[in-house]
């Protein structure tokens, strides 16, 4: 069979709606990550806020883009995954051009010469509830579309183009914001949102099985986020693994900052971040996961940790574009390493009974991360930027990384369950 029969094989082994919801996942984080990569430097250079408030606005708007979900995908079961795709990118349409009109002079008689806030942050609220409903109805519409034999296969595939959108997203927005100005990338996301509503409108069909009929009462996602809570090992373990995402997410924060601050104004960072990290996922995901497959899970985890610590000791030697790269490369070894493995780890505490409850929240230690470490990142920085001692931002950077390795590691020794299925942590 050729490469391209076997393209045309693994395309119809998937429900026509399967490739609609993520194709629309594709240029929905394309336009999320476009935005995202440029918002530290559109707050401060175009909207006049210091980098402590960027980092702050950031932490508001990343937290609950990842927290929200798990009460929006009750609202998307019972609406069905197509309305509920109408409403997300509606608002995000909306959100993603309110927000980049507030840098235009064609704007300034709307808001009398100076960003309010507030006003930022309501706009910043509602684009992430607009937001919080895209993840539930894409990765919705993949178990409903995928059987036991093909579901291993379609996972990997939207696990592929969220990482295509990760780096496509912040390429369109250096070229845009170099020819147009910061402003127009949000033009971009808000565009990209938009020409996803018309394709969903036109192209998604609904599909029902078992699975969708059987929802949550909003009650019953409350009562379950205290029944999480209260399970002591588990929490701690999220917990830590928030350490994780939160210096991931400095590639946004203080990584933008510092290559325009101090190594080049006109550098393009915003292909550094992408290429550098969604690239390479891309590339390795799969020979990664075939090398340490045989790798117990904890274990898996613990090198995770520890290698994606290396990012910011290779950066903070001598920082540089090249160093940079190779340490956001170093970090997305280590993400590829761990990534998968988290889940199935946590499939594998949870127990018996309540699987979809704890992988209902696996991202909360990315809200956690978002909402803590967002506003910590530009604090450090211009923290460390005013006593003229930049390279501190890196020592602050290589500490959180150490301790989330020891964490874990103290974890992996103390706390954590036995590796069977159905033990309760």
């Amino acid at each position: 069979m050729s490469f391209a029969q076997r393209l045309r094989a693994t395309y119809e082994t998937f429900h026509p709606t399967f490739w609609v919801a993520n194709g629309m996942e594709l240029f929905e984080r394309l336009a999320y990550y476009g935005q995202q990569i440029v918002f530290m430097i559109y707050l401060r250079n175009n909207l006049g806020f210091s980098e402590a408030q960027a980092g702050t606005l950031s932490g508001i708007f990343g937290g609950l883009i990842y927290l929200m979900p798990i009460l929006a995908g009750t609202l998307a079961d019972k609406w069905g995954f197509r309305r509920a795709f109408n409403l997300a990118f509606t608002i995000l349409a909306l959100g993603y051009f309110a927000i980049g009109t507030m840098g235009m002079g064609a704007f300034s008689g709307i808001y009398g010469g100076t960003v309010p806030y507030p006003l930022l942050v309501a706009f910043l609220v509602l684009t992430a509830f607009g937001g919080s409903f895209i993840k539930p109805s894409v990765l919705g519409t993949v178990a409903v579309t995928t059987t036991e034999q093909t579901k291993s296969l379609g996972f990997a595939v939207y696990y592929w183009l969220v990482n295509a959108g990760a780096m496509i997203g912040p390429t369109i927005a250096y070229l845009v914001r170099d020819w147009f100005g910061n402003e127009y990338v949000y033009m971009v996301s808000s565009a990209s949102c938009l020409a996803m509503l018309l394709v969903n409108i036109f192209l998604y069909k609904e599909v029902r099985s078992a699975r969708t009929e059987v929802v949550e009462s909003m009650g019953k996602k409350i009562t379950n986020l205290f029944v999480v809570l209260a399970n002591f090992r588990f929490m701690i373990f999220l917990l830590i693994y928030s350490l994780y995402w939160i210096i991931f997410w400095q590639e946004f924060i203080i990584v933008p900052y510092y290559i325009t601050d101090y190594i080049n104004k006109q550098a393009p960072y915003e292909i550094v971040q992408s290429w550098a990290g969604a690239g390479a996922i891309i590339l390795f995901q799969i020979p990664i996961n075939r090398l340490t497959k045989n790798i117990p899970t904890r274990k898996a985890i613990l090198i995770g940790f520890a290698v994606s610590s290396l990012i910011w000791v290779i950066i903070g030697i001598s920082p540089s574009i090249p160093t940079i790269a190779a340490g956001i490369v170093a970090f997305a070894i280590g993400e590829m390493i761990q990534a998968p493995r988290y889940y199935e780890y946590i499939s594998t505490i949870a127990p018996p009974g309540q699987q979809g409850l704890f992988q209902g929240y696996a991202f909360l230690p990315i809200a956690i991360a978002r909402f803590v470490g967002d506003p910590l990142g530009g604090w450090l920085y211009q923290t460390s930027k005013a006593m003229g001692k930049p390279h501190y931002v890196w020592l602050a950077l290589i500490a959180i990384g150490v301790l989330a390795t020891l964490l874990m590691l103290a974890y992996n020794k103390f706390l954590a369950p036995e590796d069977q299925p159905g033990v309760a942590p």
